[in-house]
């Protein structure tokens, strides 16, 4: 019998998969005639202001031959100012909803900001897929991602 906190992520799982299935459109994209062919080189910000909340795992172990893999789901908080840092999504697919709040995002694959805002999604995954985030909105910022890491990283 499964215990609580795996039913808890499951349902979990399925609400925000429900969620963003009922979304009109994935979050701002990169502006026509911005996007590059080859990816460019970022300047990483601090890890300033960003706090993140683990939500529910799934360790995803023996379901279809997958090993020392889970799905986890965490709420981030992007305070006025902070920044979420440079990181990558080479080997770490997510999927990121804006639930309040309006960020920018600065994307190896785009020449120019790109801008979020609350009720919109973004998918996040690919060969040199680099990003950081930053919020000038005034206003604290609430995220939902979910994404696949190795089970080491999940508390994180």
């Amino acid at each position: 019998m499964p215990n609580a906190f795996a039913l808890r992520a499951a349902a979990a799982a399925a609400a925000l998969a429900v969620t963003v299935a009922s979304l009109p459109a994935v979050a701002g994209e990169c502006p026509a005639g911005q996007l590059l062919a080859k990816p460019r080189e970022l300047t990483a910000p601090p890890d300033v202001g960003t706090m993140r909340q683990v939500l529910a795992s799934v360790d995803l172990s023996g379901w279809r031959g997958v090993d020392g893999l889970a799905l986890r789901m965490r709420r981030l908080v992007v305070a006025k100012d902070g920044f979420v840092p440079l990181h990558w999504h080479n080997d770490r697919p997510s999927v990121v909803y804006v639930v309040s709040g309006e960020i920018i995002e600065h994307s190896t694959f785009c020449a120019v900001p790109i801008v979020h805002k609350a009720g919109e999604w973004t998918p996040e995954f690919g060969d040199f897929h680099g990003h950081w985030w930053e919020n000038k909105s005034g206003a604290e910022v609430v995220l939902l991602s979910t994404d696949v890491v190795p089970l080491e990283a999940v508390n994180y």
